[in-house]
C-alpha cells in the first residue's frame, strides 16, 4: 500500500472537499461532494452523536445514494450547515428527483466546539452560510489542521483539527479518509510527541517521530474535557463499486482506525461516527477478498488522518490548548 499522489481523500477520483471557517467564531464546516451521487453508509460508536439524515443510509431504505456528506462544528446548531449545502446543490440542479422537484440528499454530523473561546453570541445561526461557502469552495486540494470542521476542535491535551489521508491498494483501488478530530481522548502517547497511530504512518506524514518508547498500559484515563464536549467525525471513501451494505461494513471496520489513533475512543461522551462513500468507478476484482482489504485500508487510513489532523493544527490567538507543533516542533 502506498499513499495517493495528494495523500488526501480526493485521491478517490471524482471527489472534492470544501472547507469554510470563521476564526472569530472558532468553528467551521467541511463538505465532501462528488461529480455524481454516490453510495453512502454510516456507523456510530460514540455515545453522544449529533446527526442529520443518517437513518436513510440503512441498506433497506429507498434512497441508496447521496449528493454530499457534511462535517461541521457548532453542536446542534452546526446541523444547519447541511441546509446550506442542500441549497447550493439545488441551485446546481442536483438532487433526488420527485415529480418536477429535485431534493438533494445531504447527511451530516457535528462536533461540539461551543466552549472553545470563540464568539458564539450570534443572532442568526451562521452554519447555513458556512455550509454554502464550503460547497462553493470544493476542490481536489484543501487545507488540513485548523480548517473547516476542525477549526475549533480540541483533544484531551492538544489542539485538534481536520485530517485526511489516502492509500492505493495493489489491485488499483483507492481508499481515503477525512476526519475532524475533537476527541475526549488523546492522539499522542503520554506527554511525548509520538502518535498512537505511529505504526501505520507512511512516508513521515505526521512527523516521523516513531513509536512511543514508554507508556503505562495500566494507567486509568481521566477526561481531559468537560463531559459532552467531544466527538470525532469522519468519512472513509473508495472508488470501488459497493452496495450500501458493503459500504456499511467498510464504515464499521474503519472505526478500528479511530481506536488505534485515539485513547480512549468511543466513550459515552463522544459522538464518534464514520460515514462511508463509494463512487463505484472500479468493480471489486475478487469481491470477498477485496472487501476484507477495503476494511483494513479504511481503518489504517483513518488512523493516519487523525494523526495528521493534530500534526497540521495551527496556533491562533486565544487558543485554549497548544498545537502539536508548538509543543514538539
Amino acid at each position: 500500500m502506498t499513499p495517493g499522489p495528494r495523500n488526501l481523500i480526493t485521491d478517490v477520483a471524482g471527489l472534492r472537499v470544501g472547507n469554510a471557517e470563521d476564526h472569530r467564531l472558532r468553528s467551521g464546516a467541511t463538505v465532501l461532494v462528488a461529480d455524481r451521487p454516490f453510495v453512502a453508509a454510516v456507523n456510530v460508536m460514540g455515545g453522544a452523536p449529533g446527526t442529520r439524515e443518517t437513518d436513510l443510509l440503512a441498506p433497506d431504505r429507498l434512497v441508496q445514494e447521496v449528493d454530499a456528506l457534511v462535517l461541521s462544528g457548532g453542536s446542534a446548531f452546526g446541523l444547519d450547515a447541511a441546509s446550506g449545502v442542500t441549497d447550493g446543490l439545488r441551485a446546481m440542479g442536483r438532487g433526488f428527483v420527485v415529480g418536477d422537484q429535485r431534493v438533494p440528499i445531504v447527511p451530516g454530523a457535528i462536533l461540539f466546539d461551543l466552549t472553545n473561546g470563540g464568539d458564539k453570541a450570534w443572532d442568526d445561526n451562521p452554519y447555513r452560510a458556512l455550509g454554502r461557502r464550503a460547497l462553493e469552495s470544493a476542490a481536489e486540494d484543501f487545507a488540513l489542521g485548523t480548517a473547516g470542521a476542525g477549526t475549533g476542535a480540541t483533544t484531551a491535551n492538544l489542539k485538534g483539527g481536520l485530517g485526511s489521508a489516502s492509500v492505493v491498494l495493489a489491485n488499483g483501488i483507492t481508499v481515503g479518509a477525512l476526519v475532524a478530530v475533537n476527541a475526549l481522548g488523546s492522539v499522542t502517547v503520554g506527554d511525548g510527541p509520538a502518535f498512537w497511530a505511529a505504526p501505520w504512518e507512511l512516508a513521515g506524514e505526521f512527523g516521523g517521530r516513531g513509536h512511543a518508547t514508554k507508556f503505562t498500559p495500566d494507567a486509568e484515563p481521566h477526561p481531559g474535557k468537560r463531559l459532552g464536549e467531544a466527538t470525532t467525525i469522519a468519512i472513509v471513501a473508495t472508488d470501488a463499486q459497493l452496495s450500501q451494505a458493503q459500504a456499511t461494513r467498510m464504515a464499521t471496520a474503519a472505526q478500528d482506525g479511530m481506536a488505534r489513533a485515539i485513547v480512549p475512543s468511543h466513550t459515552p461522551f463522544d459522538g464518534d461516527l464514520v460515514f462511508a462513500a463509494a463512487t463505484g468507478a472500479r468493480p471489486l476484482p475478487a469481491p470477498e477478498v477485496d472487501a476484507f482489504l477495503l476494511g483494513h485500508a479504511a481503518a489504517t487510513c483513518l488512523a493516519r488522518a487523525i494523526a495528521r489532523a493534530v500534526h497540521h493544527a495551527r496556533a491562533r490567538p486565544g487558543d485554549l490548548q497548544p498545537t502539536w507543533a508548538a509543543r514538539f516542533g
